[in-house]
């Protein structure tokens, strides 16, 4: 995981702690002082959410524990490694596009951010500066030249 990620991951997690969930548990009790729990709907409503909070809260710990974060400042650029942004060029169309390689929880094309995982992030690693990938792709085969790759 990249350094930005785990903390993108625990911004979340703090928001959850501090917000989220006092906000879920005051939900709670304050549908529960509307009478019968058994058949309130409020309160499952509440209940639900404070169930969903928690088990996020759940999942985001582990996930920070097991994490291995990777600083991308000191990568060698001598070739694609998770964790470094490549400047590709489409050899059939005039079009440059810019990916940085993360980790999946991590991906957002609409950032620029693909997956170590996904087709082009598999077929870019270990290759190097100048040279020309095929990736099989949804819309068909796309050719790919490496014209930059930085440790940004």
């Amino acid at each position: 995981m990249t350094k930005e990620g785990y903390a993108k991951l625990q911004e979340e997690l703090d928001r959850l702690r501090r917000v989220e969930r006092p906000q879920a548990l005051q939900a709670m009790n304050e549908a529960a002082a509307h009478g019968d729990i058994s058949d309130n709907a409020d309160y499952r409503v509440a209940k639900e959410r404070r169930d969903y909070v928690e088990s996020r809260i759940k999942e985001l710990d582990d996930r920070l524990a097991r994490a291995q974060v990777i600083d991308t400042r000191d990568l060698a650029t001598d070739k694609v490694v998770f964790g470094c942004t490549v400047l590709l060029g489409e050899t059939e169309a005039e079009r440059r596009v810019k990916y940085k390689i993360v980790g999946a929880h991590e991906a957002d094309i609409r950032a620029g951010r693909i997956s170590i995982h996904s087709p082009v992030g598999k077929a870019l690693i270990g290759h190097r500066l100048g040279d020309v990938i095929q990736v099989s792709v949804p819309s068909g085969k796309k050719e790919y030249e490496i014209l930059e790759i930085s440790s940004e």
